[in-house]
């Protein structure tokens, strides 16, 4: 340790009598051989490393150190970082995380995201990279199609579904204010009527948390629910939506909900909206890839109606964090919403596109790359691919399920996630709720898969989302074993 230390004081003390642009320079060079050998291994071995590295916290304590005074230079940094990575990573691209709802990286995007780093592109407005807007611009474009969402929609790509859903919601917000004669994001909400809000007890934590954000608040939010499972009392909202007597509001679809893959009745609501002075928000994080495939696009059949949607590129699209993309029915909302101007600054279209002036974020890297990558690279086909094969994955993990005498199905499979629990048999309802939270931790601190647990109504469940193309069924029925395995060591 001593040794090292005085290598890193030497390292420090040579790199101090050098110009910096000639230090950093000579270090771009020992980085990029450095980063041939230790990208390649860490890519190639991703299907490989546990879900979860054990010793985790352990390792991590020797991050709380103090602030070096000279610094130990690039190559040992990044050696260092190489070294806690592989100790105590969660390994989310890998195919043995179900936690959530994560996505892998296909090769296309991977490989564009890292390009985006190195080109060190910045897509605030078409000047400083046109190639970033541009590119961007195209993505949403051929996103639109995949989705078949109305070509006429304007998009922004910006960090994932919460701030997609702040400017889907942004923008209803500011429709809201200019139905009743007022500039919201000039005037505030101060002394203004409640924005009414209706949605059915699907409704995500990330919305939730953007209505907070906007002034509206978590509390006035109206669920109409049919039982503790959240589904839409779709005649309750209709009678909601006819006292209203005209005033204006919005709808929140929701199209997936995260314990068992549900989605609220998409056309049925949007044909109720339209007889209304409604705003149609539909939050499709990742039901919204349903459009993809045939085999289960009923889901979201109608969702072109919307005024906005969301959608999340890190799930299903398998592109790295973070991407997400609002898509909205008039741009002239989203830049009112995020009006952002000065002298120096250009405007949302003039001469060239702006997209940091249509949403929350003015320092943008260029998602755009990954996603135009990917999308270049596959197309239409490749992507109804991986969603079908997670589909697929799907059906196979719950077929583990209903063979297995100790795991139970605690909901339908209609798309890529599956509940179930253990139940050995011969425990209440109580009791098993109680073993399967501690199984969920025993899990989690095995490691060898990264799955947690949540509810579905008063049961406490597990439930797998399969969003990766590197999940094979191998996999699954390992993790259906393990499940077992350490659910019995509990009994």
């Amino acid at each position: 340790m001593q040794n090292q230390n005085k290598s890193s004081q030497d390292s420090g003390q040579q790199n101090s009598t050098k110009d910096i642009g000639e230090q950093f320079r000579g270090e771009i060079e020992e980085l990029i051989t450095q980063l041939q050998s230790a990208l390649a291994d860490t890519i190639r071995g991703t299907d490989d490393r546990p879900a979860l590295a054990a010793g985790a916290e352990e390792v991590l304590a020797l991050l709380d150190e103090p602030l070096p005074e000279s610094g130990c230079g690039a190559k040992q940094s990044i050696e260092k970082l190489l070294e806690l990575n592989m100790k105590a990573a969660a390994n989310v691209g890998g195919p043995k995380c179900f936690h959530f709802i994560l996505g892998g990286s296909t090769p296309a995007s991977m490989a564009a995201d890292m390009l985006a780093t190195a080109f060190e592109t910045i897509t605030y407005t078409w000047v400083v990279s046109p190639v970033g807007v541009q590119m961007e611009l195209q993505a949403l474009n051929w996103l639109k199609q995949m989705f078949g969402l109305n070509p006429s929609m304007s998009g922004v790509m910006v960090t994932g579904a919460t701030m997609a859903n702040f400017v889907g919601l942004a923008s209803a917000r500011q429709w809201w204010g200019e139905q009743l004669g007022f500039d919201v994001s000039e005037d505030g909400m101060a002394g203004k009527p409640q924005m009414p809000v209706l949605t059915s007890g699907f409704v995500h934590a990330s919305t939730l948390k953007v209505l907070a954000l906007l002034g509206v608040g978590r509390s006035s939010v109206q669920r109409f629910c049919r039982d503790d499972v959240g589904r839409l009392d779709l005649e309750a909202m209709q009678k909601a939506l006819e006292d209203l007597d005209g005033e204006p509001a919005v709808i929140i679809v929701n199209a997936g909900e995260v314990n068992a893959g549900e989605f609220d009745p998409v056309s049925d609501m949007i044909q109720l909206a339209r007889k209304h002075n409604v705003w149609v928000h539909v939050d499709g994080a990742f039901g919204l890839f349903a459009r993809v495939s045939p085999r289960i696009q009923h889901f979201v059949e109608g969702v072109e109606q919307a005024d906005s949607v969301t959608v999340d590129g890190h799930k299903w699209l398998n592109v790295p964090y973070d991407s997400g993309y609002a898509f909205v029915r008039d741009i002239g909302l989203m830049a009112r919403s995020f009006r952002y101007s000065a002298d120096y600054l250009p405007s949302e279209n003039e001469p060239h596109p702006t997209p940091g002036a249509i949403g929350p974020d003015s320092s943008r890297r260029a998602r755009g790359f990954a996603v135009w990558a990917t999308l270049k690279a596959y197309g239409r086909q490749g992507h109804r691919r991986i969603v079908e094969h997670c589909l697929d994955i799907a059906q196979h993990f719950s077929a583990q399920v209903r063979n297995n005498e100790h795991l139970e199905a605690m909901a339908d499979v209609p798309l890529h996630i599956v509940a179930f629990r253990f139940n050995p048999g011969g425990l209440s309802e109580q009791e098993l709720d109680s073993l399967n939270q501690q199984l969920g931790e025993a899990v989690l601190a095995d490691g060898r898969f990264l799955a947690g647990t949540s509810r579905i109504g008063e049961r406490t469940v597990f439930r797998p989302a399969f969003s990766n193309w590197r999940t094979r069924n191998e996999d699954v029925e390992e993790f259906a074993d393990v499940v077992v395995e350490l659910g019995k060591a509990l009994i």
